[in-house]
């Protein structure tokens, strides 16, 4: 994949000297995408933005395929090593909002009802939900919470009022200062504080790592536009998804592609269109004792690489 930057766009959002939005336009390929972050606007210089929007693009960059581990913790910072790891463990999703001195209210979700979700991983922070996909650096000091350099795709979407409420989210998660993650019971929740005094309470679910445990494999499966018939032993006239496996090198350009093959499981986080041949980034965690009608491996949906629509067969 070569990405390269045409121009960077700033402009000052909300209250003078809070939050700058940056406009970056890139090209992948032959497609142009357009990303944005949102900045505190006070001290920063344009040499800033310009190095904290190389970083930006060096983290998504479709070759970055290992996350660091963490460093062993001292002593001194064992008290907390299950609240931080506890945070990472779960998808996290936003249940009620309670601004300062009111009641507890449930909290806005998407047009087709959807629900804010956040995720945390080795210091980098993705919310999905919204029209476009939020991602953003955090770093924790004992229940102290900083949230910065929150990016965003600039998908268009007709949905104005899901827009303003996006762009509200972006604008308000670098204002996050405490979080208390709570595993006691059989739903763990997390609550996050703002300086504002408002707090979200999100419900945890185990995420992949969680559930089947260690690093996944990070492949790369192209799926073809039209499911095709296999033999199913179980479910007769079965459509199966027609994929192939892709590689690419470490600069992530393309090197080769596999031989077509029948996939009969799903794809967790994947919802196939007929016509809408995809390329997508996969990551495969091994099953321990799979039941004897089910796959040893379960894979699940990382990211979509390419996504391109066909003329109809």
């Amino acid at each position: 994949m070569r990405m390269h930057i045409l121009y960077i766009d700033a402009q000052r959002l909300g209250k003078p000297g809070k939050v700058t939005l940056v406009m970056l336009r890139s090209r992948i390929d032959n497609a142009t995408q357009l990303s944005r972050f949102f900045l505190p606007a006070k001290g920063i210089f344009m040499k800033k933005i310009l190095a904290l929007t190389i970083g930006m693009v060096a983290v998504i960059g479709l070759a970055a395929c290992s996350t660091p581990q963490p460093t062993s913790p001292t002593s001194a910072q064992q008290g907390s090593m299950n609240d931080t790891s506890a945070l990472q463990a779960y998808h996290w999703t936003l249940s009620t909002v309670t601004s300062k001195d009111q009641p507890a209210a449930a909290a806005p979700t998407a047009g087709d009802g959807k629900p804010l979700g956040l995720d945390f991983s080795s210091q980098r922070l993705s919310v999905n939900g919204l029209c476009n996909l939020l991602s953003g650096s955090y770093a924790l000091a004992g229940d102290r919470m900083d949230v910065s350099q929150i990016v965003s795709t600039l998908k268009a979407c007709p949905d104005s009022q899901l827009m303003r409420y996006e762009q509200d989210i972006g604008q308000r998660l670098p204002t996050v200062s405490n979080w208390n993650v709570d595993t006691s019971t059989a739903s763990p929740t997390l609550v996050l504080t703002f300086e504002d005094g408002t707090q979200w309470t999100l419900q945890g679910e185990a995420t992949a790592a969680t559930l089947y445990g260690g690093e996944p494999e990070r492949i790369f499966l192209e799926v073809a536009p039209q499911r095709v018939a296999c033999s199913h032993p179980l479910i007769p006239d079965y459509q199966c998804l027609h994929v192939r496996e892709i590689t690419y090198d470490e600069r992530g350009i393309k090197t080769g592609a596999g031989d077509w093959r029948y996939y009969y499981d799903g794809i967790q986080g994947y919802e196939h269109q007929a016509g809408v041949r995809n390329i997508l980034r996969i990551n495969r965690y091994t099953r321990e004792n799979p039941p004897a009608d089910a796959s040893s491996t379960v894979d699940i949906l990382d990211m979509v690489v390419e996504s391109e629509t066909t003329a109809a067969q």
